[in-house]
């Protein structure tokens, strides 16, 4: 291939960018060829199920509040904005991802999420996973994995199909595949200085969603670490030694990424580890290959440290290690508003990081999916 022709680092960084904006002609596609699309929102969603069921899964979480003042007609204005702003999509049919999505799953972690999943459900045919709230007892793991079962069942009859221990298998080894490579990328915000910014870490990682060519996908992923571990190696990053290293926490930050990691970067420092759900939180664990496909799903998503868990000392192991493997200086720990789990969470996380690891952190509360940042919180750390 000409040299010409290899894509630089920089179309590389905004084809996964573009992504989100693009994929809907690829599920246009999928839809034309009479292929199935099963809409998401939440990292509990199983998606080796959905593959297995021969569908593809399309995440549904909103980035914009262009639809929260059609959605506050059904939803009060002081719910959280992400799932008004959910809600409102449906209601308007703007969003082509939902337009063209059979159906829709969703879990109950949070009690707007699974009331505003009543009012969803008379829109699209909408199935709603009973989530446990904790991790540690072990009629929570038998619990989620009858809502494995009542997933499976629900998707064989929506799409006439059986879903196979074969097919399982197959979609689990391909979804950790995706995990490992998605995780080493991540895991490059571990080199000091820093070879990469936070925006550009994160629209890589929530772009990977919205690139349905799997393997494309993982071909560039994989062209990004080579080139980048290469220029840290060559000494030609772009970032100093010196620059602060931010680690963001919290709620998703899709609607919010590019005004807050923008507000940290243009500040002098720069993010080096996104410990939310479009980030490690899910990366960091893989459905184990060796046990039973079923149960295998089911203890690794029951594993997920979110803030629906009580207790959620998984979220609090996973910052510590994170804050020492990263080298980070600051901890930005987002709350979105009425997100009650997250905002009371922040208490004892604040009390970890300024505490046992000695550095700042700061939890901005935030009623908006578009804010505007404040001055003072681009003094961090």
């Amino acid at each position: 291939m000409s040299s010409t022709l290899i894509p630089t680092l920089p179309d590389q960084f905004e084809e996964f960018a573009e992504a989100r904006r693009n994929g809907f002609l690829s599920v246009k596609a999928f839809k034309d060829r009479g292929e199935k699309v099963v809409g998401t929102f939440c990292t509990f969603t199983p998606k080796e199920l959905i593959y297995a069921a021969g569908a593809h899964p399309v995440s549904l979480c909103s980035v914009s509040e262009e639809t929260i003042p059609d959605a506050e007609k059904h939803l009060p204005r002081n719910l959280c904005p992400l799932i008004k702003a959910s809600y409102g999509f449906a209601l308007t049919d703007k969003c082509p991802y939902m337009y063209f999505a059979d159906m829709i799953v969703g879990e109950t972690t949070c009690d707007g999420k699974k009331k505003m999943y009543e009012l969803l459900g008379e829109i699209k045919d909408t199935h709603v996973m009973q989530l446990p709230q904790t991790q540690e007892k072990e009629h929570a793991v038998t619990l989620w994995q009858d809502e494995m079962h009542r997933l499976i069942g629900k998707l064989e009859d929506k799409f006439e199909v059986t879903i196979t221990r074969e097919k399982l298998n197959q979609a689990i080894k391909s979804c950790n595949k995706d995990r490992r490579l998605l995780k080493a990328f991540h895991q490059l915000g571990k080199l000091k200085p820093s070879v990469i910014s936070g925006m550009d870490l994160f629209n890589v990682l929530n772009g990977a969603d919205y690139t349905f060519d799997r393997e494309a996908m993982r071909q560039n992923v994989q062209d990004m670490i080579d080139s980048l571990t290469a220029k840290y190696q060559a000494g030609e990053t772009e970032f100093s030694a010196n620059a602060p290293r931010i680690l963001i926490t919290g709620c998703p930050i899709g609607g919010v990424a590019s005004k807050v990691i923008h507000a940290i970067e243009d500040a002098g420092a720069v993010v080096v580890a996104l410990e939310n759900c479009q980030g490690y939180k899910e990366l960091h664990q893989e459905v184990q290959e060796d046990i039973d496909p079923i149960e295998a799903i089911t203890r690794k998503y029951l594993d997920i440290p979110c803030s629906v868990m009580t207790p959620n000392k998984g979220r609090e192991q996973l910052l510590q290690e994170m804050v020492e493997e990263y080298q980070v200086d600051g901890v930005i720990d987002i709350v979105l508003q009425a997100c009650h789990t997250y905002n009371i969470e922040s208490y004892n996380i604040r009390k970890i990081i300024t505490g046992e690891k000695s550095i700042p952190c700061t939890e901005p509360r935030y009623n908006s999916l578009t804010f505007t940042i404040k001055a003072g919180y681009t003094r961090l750390p």
